[in-house]
């Protein structure tokens, strides 16, 4: 890879993502304009992330995970809260952080705890064998995951939904790996999970767990799961924040006075 020639000192930044010269915008080594003709959204997405284009398949793998995430109705914390904002009376952007600022351990956060739990189990048996996982492996790692967390009485991340038994994403993400020849050991470990938890405890996958496998297969690491679901999500967002100050009433309340049970003295 060639050097580029320009001086630096202590206060350089160094970038390896865009150049920006005089009427010339380079991405990953490419040049924006050819991207802007010959690529999609998603792809330009994965390259930025990765640094490469995806094949035919991740590609196609890549948009499903983004689909997937759009949006959730008006159920999650930060749809609500993006709402409440805008009603207020506060421009887009300010509805957009505030959605941005309620995503946590508890909504958002499964994403990257199931991927670190995938790759975890994943990573320890690759290291250790010459030769590719078998289903004899997966099966004994999803036993392992099972007796352990339920041994704790603790929730598989990944795993069940508070609105759905069957949650529809995860169901149809799975198809797509199969129809698309896109199994890898990620999604193997995923399904041989599900299959336990399911028979013994009635809990299926939720979208987290079917795109944490996804991802997973993909190459990305957990750190980037919940960027990745904040670009599958935004849009989602802004189409709520563009309805509440478009048909609704200024001032949403979160609760009405009768709503409100004083506790103190």
């Amino acid at each position: 890879m060639q050097e580029n020639n320009f001086h630096v000192n202590e206060h350089s930044l160094r970038t390896t993502i865009s150049n920006v010269e005089p009427n010339k915008l380079t991405t990953r080594g490419f040049n924006q304009q050819d991207l802007i003709e010959k690529i999609r959204y998603g792809d330009m997405i994965y390259l930025m992330l990765k640094g490469r284009l995806p094949s035919i398949k991740e590609s196609k793998m890549f948009n499903h995970v983004l689909v997937s995430f759009c949006d959730h109705g008006v159920t999650p914390p930060s749809t609500q809260t993006a709402r409440i904002i805008a009603s207020s009376g506060s421009p887009l952007n300010s509805a957009v952080a505030g959605a941005l600022l309620s995503f946590g351990h508890k909504h958002a956060g499964a994403i990257e705890k199931t991927m670190e739990l995938y790759q975890s189990k994943i990573n320890s048996l690759i290291l250790t064998e010459d030769d590719d996982l078998d289903n004899k492996q997966i099966a004994s790692l999803a036993i392992d995951i099972y007796n352990d967390y339920f041994s704790k009485e603790d929730k598989i991340p990944g795993f069940g939904h508070r609105y759905h038994t069957n949650d529809p994403r995860a169901e149809q993400l799975i198809k797509m790996t199969i129809k698309e020849g896109f199994v890898g050991p990620h999604v193997k470990l995923a399904i041989a999970i599900e299959d336990l938890v399911y028979q013994n405890k009635g809990i299926k996958l939720n979208v987290d767990g079917a795109n944490a496998a996804i991802l997973s297969d993909l190459g990305f690491t957990p750190d980037l799961g919940l960027g990745i679901f904040i670009i599958g999500r935004v849009p989602g967002i802004i189409a709520h924040i563009h309805e509440e100050k478009m048909d609704e009433d200024e001032f949403r309340r979160f609760c009405d006075l009768d709503d409100v049970v004083y506790g103190g003295r």
